[in-house]
């Protein structure tokens, strides 16, 4: 099964996409009071389809396209795609 997280709105003209850096996707629980920028409160996981499940269960995860800062997007903001 393929998965694919994709934002409901993306910004124009670009693809976003997961960004996944050396240690992995990287997640932040939206739960988090204050800071939930900083590396320190992230979750990093190796597979897309470990990164699916915490957004279904409301984590952020860190998304960026070609020539974009990537950011954090809130789970509110992504649909999740299995085919």
């Amino acid at each position: 099964m393929t998965v694919k997280i994709v934002r409901v709105r993306p910004r124009p003209g670009v693809v976003e996409e997961p960004i996944e850096g050396d240690r992995g996707f990287e997640l932040v629980d939206r739960r988090i009071s204050g800071q939930k920028n900083k590396v320190e409160n992230s979750t990093f996981v190796r597979s897309i389809d470990e990164a699916a499940y915490l957004v279904e269960q409301g984590f952020a995860i860190r998304m960026g396209a070609v020539g974009k800062r990537p950011s954090l997007i809130s789970p509110q903001s992504l649909r999740i795609i299995r085919t």
